[in-house]
């Protein structure tokens, strides 16, 4: 059995005047995180994994919760896994970064959310109006879904966020149009919560983000500043240069190859 790290980089089949999350060009830059991944594996003696097709419409669930049937889609693809990674395709590690499946103490593992604040409370007070009686969790634990670490004693937890979903679709999709309150992500706060699994807090350098507005994009300075990369929260347009430029300069800098 290997260690697995999980992609999805799907390309929406829509109207070439669809923009942001539903834009067919959205996957462009994601090309430079399965480059560095990619190597990351081979250093690190682990598989991966990249879903470039939708396993449902996206019309009919969003893609980010797709990713819950990594259970299934490794197991129907032949794959004998025992800890999985799932990181967002707008992610790019360090070439020297360690092992993390190391660091996991085989517990449910994730990363704070260092956002905004402003959305991360609406979100959590939103859901749990519509979704969770009332109950709130502590927004100072609360995790960003980009980067999580689990293995299959979790693969019952993973049935139930995505019985969730199919129990709430319509109410889902409303509160995310309606409110912006985001999709996958604070559901699954809750319910990891609710559940009770064991969980590990992994150190900020393992989901780095929001880097415009911490001060390290000049020169590239997040590099030493954490493991991994996440290039979220700008304009969408942005990120194809920024990740494009990251490998790069990583190429310039480690003397990687393609």
């Amino acid at each position: 059995m290997k260690n697995v790290v999980f992609i999805v980089d799907t390309t929406l089949k829509g109207s070439q005047r669809d923009v942001g999350r539903w834009a067919e060009t959205r996957s462009d830059p994601y090309v430079f995180c399965t480059k560095a991944w990619k190597k990351w594996c081979d250093k690190n003696d682990c598989e991966l994994f990249v879903l470039n097709e939708e396993v449902l419409p996206h019309s009919e669930m969003p893609v980010s919760w797709q990713r819950y049937y990594v259970f299934d889609l490794l197991e129907a693809n032949g794959i004998d896994y025992d800890q999985v990674m799932y990181v967002d395709a707008d992610t790019i590690p360090h070439p020297d970064c360690p092992n993390v499946f190391e660091m996991s103490d085989r517990k449910f593992c994730f990363v704070h959310n260092e956002g905004s604040y402003d959305w991360i409370l609406r979100s959590i007070e939103n859901y749990s109006k519509y979704f969770f009686d009332g109950y709130m969790i502590p927004w100072t634990d609360y995790f960003d879904s980009g980067m999580l670490i689990f293995n299959k004693e979790h693969k019952q937890f993973f049935q139930e966020i995505l019985n969730f979903f199919h129990s709430n679709r319509e109410n889902l999709l409303q509160v995310e149009s309606k409110w912006h309150a985001g999709t996958d992500q604070t559901p699954v706060n809750y319910l990891v919560r609710q559940e009770k699994y064991p969980i590990t807090h992994l150190s900020k350098k393992w989901n780095f983000t929001q880097l415009h507005q911490r001060g390290v994009l000049h020169g590239a300075l997040f590099l030493d500043c954490a493991w991994m990369y996440h290039f979220n929260g700008f304009e969408k347009t942005l990120r194809n240069n920024l990740m494009k430029q990251t490998w790069e300069e990583m190429k310039r800098r480690y003397n990687l190859e393609d």
